[in-house]
């Protein structure tokens, strides 16, 4: 079988854990900033695990788990 192709824009935005689960940024991260307070911009900054009804279809963007 042919080489699957990652693609670009999830291998930006995703990262899979050793454990293989998938992480996310939030976003709404750079948008009027100045007005939110310290502690919501400190929030951005983390990653989140990704909801698992969201999962399946990044995994088949991410065929070879891309960190």
């Amino acid at each position: 079988m042919t080489k699957l192709k990652t693609h670009s824009g999830a291998k930006r935005r995703f990262k899979v854990t050793a454990s293989g689960k998938i992480m996310h940024a939030k976003g709404m991260k750079s948008h009027n900033r100045r007005k939110k307070a310290p502690r919501t911009k400190r929030q951005f900054d983390r990653m989140l695990v990704m909801d698992p009804a969201d999962t399946k279809r990044v995994r088949r963007l991410l065929p070879y788990g891309v960190s």
